[in-house]
Order: C-alpha cells, then sequence, then structure tokens
C-alpha cells in the first residue's frame, strides 16, 4: 500500500481533473496551501482509505468566470427584466446616479463574497471606474481587469484612452487590459487609438441583440435609434453592410486573444469568419443575464467545437453571481452538452483566456485550482438542484 504523507486526501463519487477524463472514486492529494501533490485513480493505486475525507458528488476545480461588471452591483434587482438591450441602456442611464458612494462599495464587497461563496476562484471584471481597486488588491480571488472604453464622439476619443491611461496606472497589478466596451459605442478615431495600444488580451460585448446586426448591416433598428438619441452624431452613421462582428473584428487582428462576450445573435457565418482571424478566440456565455435582458439564449450546438467561456454578467442584469447557475441554464436548454465540456468552459478555458492557466482552470500537479463540490448530480448530469461548495483546504 502506498503511504501518502503531508498532504490531504479528498474524494468524491467522481473527480474531473478537466485535462483528463474524469476517475470514479478519484483521490485529490493537496498541502496546506491547496497545491495538489497527487492524482489518484483507485483502478491503479492503492489506497488507504481512512484517511481519505469522502464526499458525496463530483469534485472539479474552482471555477472562472470571464466576464463581469462588479462596480455594477449596486443595481441588483433595480433593473426591469426583458427590456431589450435598449430597455435596458435606458433603466441603467435613468438610476445609476441614486446611489450613494457607500452604497456601491459595499455592494462590490458583497458580491466578491457571493462569488467566493460560489465556487469562483478569478474573474474577469470590467472597470469604467476605480471603485473596485482596493477590493481587488485583498479579495481571494484572482482578478483580471478590463478597463472599457467606448464613446462615439470623435472630439473625445484621445480623452476616453487617457481616462483609460490613468486608470491602468491605478489599478493594483498588471493584471490588466484596455478594452472596447461594444462595436456600436466606439467611433472609428476611438478604434484606431485603441488599436495601437496593441493589447493582447481583450474583450468585447459581441451581438448581444438583434438590433446589432440591423444597425451595421442595414442601418436600421432600434439600437442605432437609441443610440442616436445620446449622441447626435451618429445620425450620420453609414451602414457596414455585413454582420456586426465581421464589421468591427478586423480592427482588433493585433490583438493575440479576444473574448466575445453573449453571442446571442451570433451565426455560423460569424464564427467561422472569427476563425479565419489571426486571434485566438473564445466565447463567453451568460445565459443568465440573455435571459434578464433578452429572454433569447444563443444557439449553443454552434459551439460545441470552439473554445468556450462562462460569465456571470453583473448584478444589474442576473439575479447571482454563481457560475454553476450559468451551467444549469445551458444544460437545461442543450441537454446534449456533457458536463465534462460544460465544466471546462467553467474552469479551464476561462483560466487559459485571462491568463491564469498556471494555477488555475485544471487539477493538475503542482496546481493549486481550488476544489470544488458539485451535490446534487444525477447520472453525471446536472440537476435543478444541483449545488456547489467551495471545500475547504
Amino acid at each position: 500500500m502506498r503511504i501518502f504523507t503531508g498532504m490531504k486526501l479528498i474524494s468524491a463519487d467522481y473527480i474531473y481533473p478537466i485535462t483528463s477524463s474524469p476517475i470514479k472514486n478519484g483521490v485529490v492529494g493537496i498541502d496546506d496551501s491547496g497545491k495538489i501533490l497527487a492524482l489518484l485513480n483507485p483502478e491503479k493505486d492503492d489506497i488507504d482509505w481512512e484517511k481519505v475525507e469522502q464526499y458525496e458528488g463530483i469534485i472539479c476545480p474552482g471555477f472562472i468566470n470571464t466576464h463581469c461588471h462588479l462596480e455594477l452591483s449596486y443595481l441588483k434587482g433595480v433593473i426591469n427584466e426583458k427590456t431589450l438591450l435598449t430597455g435596458f441602456i435606458k433603466d441603467i442611464v435613468a438610476v445609476r446616479e441614486n446611489f450613494s458612494e457607500t452604497e456601491r462599495i459595499k455592494a462590490i464587497e458583497e458580491a466578491d463574497k457571493e462569488m467566493f461563496t460560489n465556487g469562483i476562484v478569478a474573474v474577469g471584471d470590467i472597470s469604467n471606474g476605480n471603485s473596485t481597486f482596493k477590493l481587488k488588491e485583498k479579495s481571494n480571488i484572482h482578478y483580471h481587469t478590463f478597463i472599457e472604453v467606448f464613446g462615439t464622439n470623435t472630439d473625445i476619443a484621445q480623452q476616453a484612452i487617457d481616462n483609460a491611461l490613468q486608470l491602468r496606472d491605478e489599478h493594483p497589478n498588471n493584471s490588466v487590459s484596455i478594452v472596447p466596451h461594444a462595436p456600436y459605442s466606439m467611433s472609428p478615431t476611438l478604434v484606431k487609438k485603441l488599436a495601437k495600444l496593441k493589447e493582447e488580451t481583450i474583450c468585447i460585448h459581441n451581438q448581444e441583440t438583434e438590433s446589432e446586426n440591423e444597425m451595421f448591416e442595414k442601418g436600421e433598428g432600434d439600437l442605432l435609434k437609441i443610440m442616436q438619441n445620446f449622441a447626435p452624431e451618429m445620425h450620420n452613421y453609414q451602414a457596414f453592410n455585413k454582420s456586426s462582428l465581421q464589421s468591427y473584428l478586423p480592427n482588433y487582428f493585433d490583438s493575440k486573444k479576444i473574448l466575445l462576450v453573449h453571442n446571442t445573435f451570433t451565426k455560423q457565418y460569424d464564427i467561422t469568419f472569427a476563425n479565419k482571424s489571426p486571434n485566438d478566440i473564445f466565447w463567453c456565455f451568460c445565459p443568465n443575464a440573455n435571459l434578464y435582458i433578452e429572454n433569447k439564449l444563443p444557439n449553443y450546438n454552434l459551439f460545441l467545437n470552439e473554445k468556450c467561456t462562462i460569465g456571470t454578467d453583473s448584478l444589474a442584469s442576473n439575479w447571482s453571481l454563481s457560475v454553476l447557475d450559468e451551467l444549469k441554464v445551458i444544460h437545461k436548454n442543450n441537454s446534449t452538452i456533457g458536463l465534462e465540456k460544460l465544466l471546462k468552459w467553467a474552469t479551464l478555458n476561462g483560466a487559459e483566456f485571462l491568463g491564469f492557466d498556471d494555477e488555475l482552470g485544471s487539477l493538475e500537479i503542482g496546481k493549486s485550482p481550488g476544489l470544488n463540490l458539485i451535490s446534487n448530480v444525477e447520472k453525471n448530469q446536472l440537476t435543478n438542484k444541483s449545488t456547489v461548495k467551495r471545500i475547504d483546504l
């Protein structure tokens, strides 16, 4: 019998390492810091089960939330549901000044705790200001901050870039990128100035609403109308006669990795176009936010062979900050996507995109990815009753 000393041994009905096949009754050996020292298979390894903590359910790495707006946490329960993106924008503009700085900071701290409790170990977080920076210095979660720029007025393009550069200087670490908000909210001048920064890792809200494609293809639709209400210069907007994605993606070919977020109205020809780009393309899904805002989900069948990740979006557009809740929505609407693939979307793919995969995203010796216990799993499938618990290390 092999004896494993100096480590804590943890087992469940199945261990999902992500980089290898699930192990029935597998055992993970970790040290006091949470580093994985051993990954054991009872069919191959002799195990002293008296020294093993055993759980019902499955164990997987900590979750990676690749798209969140932590600074909007104060808007939980405030924004109306199912108003489409245009209504969502109007609602945020109408209420965002009604909250004090104290209320905003408290909501940010509570949201960070909620994500930690829900087994999230890393987050790709959108920031338009510095309200989340102090929390990120002390949080138990790894954060990569995406400082967002937008503006359709050419005259303020340089100011938008300067503000973003200042925020980057204020950020507590180097895990930060300056990124575009969305294709419809960027002037051509701002796009060019952002491209000159040559950010390696960027994200962009992509095809979240049907009227985004209408705007780019035909120069019409509700999104263009609301943009014209906010910005008079949009009355001079000229359509591209092709989909949103195909219109804007070439502007960012210099970026190494691009995360396309939402993709609710993305078509197969868009995916084909993106895959021909020189970028390493990742597709992020935030299904609860899609239901909250548009009451529509992406066609996940189009993405089965793509590198997909999971996001929660913000509490302005979601009922919780739980990656598991997002997976449950996907499974409910497309049960053909197996648990192993869903967990890869929720762990390793996100860690790879954010640049945290040396430490997070999979159960491999030498990594410290955190351990999540998912309970109430039936025949290796999620159920409505499935829950996640972070295993204390």
